[in-house]
């Protein structure tokens, strides 16, 4: 793979030409499905027609004319090309016939692989790991998101540098100072993404530092947090249009929407909250780009509560529950914050009377289940009334005796807590007040302060 590294002093970032896909390229998507084996198992019901239909989705999202799709059945994986010489020679006359450009593998390929392959067919291979990079590369408009997704590339890039081609091979003198005589160019290219790959981490430690003041900023005014999550296209960003009146794209399109955003909500009851919409996740999610969102996805953590957005009209709702799941658990969400999830059972206005009845039973049943549409605003109350009981049950009841004239502090546990009785006295009024554990904390700081105060004067 041919890395192409902008040096100028006035470049911002590396500019990547890692495959030259271009927009309406003509394209052959496979789906290798295996008899056995690790690969073999896909979970959630899920089938090797859907998995390729998935494919072609994410083929489709960087605007790929999708000429021809195949499954392709593999009862020993070959390390050479993967599906084995007989399905080579096959593949090989169907893209000479409708004169194909480039090749979509819905399955990860080693370098040695790719390789081989672009040189039987003589078109452009990409793997799936390279499609989602491709995608995520279109989609991300922020700085900081720019910079995750180049990180992720690099990484894959830097492991595929074996599919050299000619200008690979030659050697190039020096000065000694860098990288000696008869540095080869591939040993510069690998050099040079080193370098990038350790300025980027270095500016996402800024970028996750920052984060962690904007979180500590919001824990003192405090605005509860409240994460969608979910699989791409299972209507986050639809959801979070309809309950913030924003305007963040959404589209029935894999990964339509990439940059994390956030905006503030008011509840019925009048408390107010922060909605955050993060990244879709997918099945085979890249590890070069969990790693690389991992400062984003860390949002979710630190969420008080989580909505896992669900498409309950696709017929593999299961398995893309499955695979939010495990990205969760592999960013360490542990049982005490999937407490605090609740399961948004979405895009029920598209299901029949009798599976929509059936659904909402079930929800009936689980509190923790909740069917909405986000298009229709079907239960969507319901939704925000749910997740107010649920920041009101981790919140704590407290009781302050304060004199008559300390309207300040009356007013701030008004303001920052749920007064839940009143009672009056001679010379004191007795405050029974529902505050979450921080603002406890606070409002003792202030009350300990103005003590001190008190008795300094």
């Amino acid at each position: 793979m041919t890395a192409t590294i902008d040096q100028s002093a006035d470049s911002s970032r590396a500019h990547l030409d890692i495959d030259g896909i271009r927009h309406g390229d003509r394209a052959l998507v496979l789906h290798p499905a295996f008899k056995s084996g690790p690969r073999a198992q896909y979970g959630g019901g899920r089938t090797p027609e859907t998995r390729l239909e998935e494919a072609c989705g994410l083929a489709r999202a960087i605007d790929l004319n999708v000429v021809a799709a195949e499954t392709v059945r593999v009862n020993d994986p070959r390390p050479s090309t993967l599906i084995g010489m007989g399905n080579v020679e096959r593949l090989a006359e169907l893209i000479e016939a409708n004169d194909i450009g480039l090749v979509v593998f819905d399955a990860a390929l080693t370098p040695v692989q790719q390789r081989n392959l672009e040189t039987e067919w003589k078109v452009k291979v990409i793997d799936r790991t390279g499609l989602i990079l491709e995608i995520f590369g279109e989609r991300a408009r922020t700085r900081e998101g720019q910079m995750q997704v180049e990180l992720a590339a690099l990484s894959y890039q830097r492991s595929r540098l074996v599919r050299s081609w000619t200008h690979l091979e030659r050697q190039r003198g020096g000065f000694g100072f860098i990288g000696g005589p008869g540095e080869s160019q591939i040993e510069m290219d690998r050099r040079l993404i080193d370098e990038r790959i350790v300025r980027i981490k270095k500016d996402l430690e800024d970028v996750k530092r920052t984060r962690a003041l904007h979180r500590q900023a919001r824990k003192r005014v405090p605005y509860p947090v409240v994460a969608l999550v979910g699989y791409t296209n299972a209507g986050k960003s639809t959801l979070f249009n309809r309950l913030t009146r924003a305007s963040v794209m959404a589209a029935d399109l894999l990964f339509a929407t990439l940059d994390p955003t956030m905006r503030r909500v008011k509840l019925a009851t009048g408390r107010e909250i922060i909605l955050s919409d993060t990244v879709g996740f997918i099945s085979d999610l890249p590890t070069e780009l969990v790693a690389a969102f991992r400062a984003t996805l860390e949002e979710v953590l630190e969420a008080d509560v989580i909505l896992h957005v669900r498409d309950v009209a696709h017929p593999e709702t299961d398995g893309q529950k499955t695979d939010v799941e495990a990205v969760l658990k592999g960013l360490g969400l542990g049982p005490t914050v999937t407490d605090n999830m609740f399961e948004i059972l979405n895009k029920i206005d598209l299901l029949d009377d009798d599976a929509r009845a059936a659904l909402q039973a079930q929800a009936a049943r689980d509190p923790r289940l909740k069917p909405i549409s986000a298009i229709t605003g079907a239960g969507l109350d319901e939704l925000l009334a749910a997740v107010d009981a649920r920041l009101s049950a981790q919140r704590v009841v407290e009781t302050y005796r304060l004199r008559h004239d300390e309207g300040a502090a009356m007013a701030w546990l008004h303001a920052h807590g749920e007064v839940l009785s009143r009672r009056d006295e001679d010379d004191f009024a007795e405050l029974t007040v529902r505050l979450s554990p921080e603002d406890v904390q606070r409002f003792a700081r202030q009350q300990k302060n103005k003590d001190s105060k008190g008795s300094q004067a």
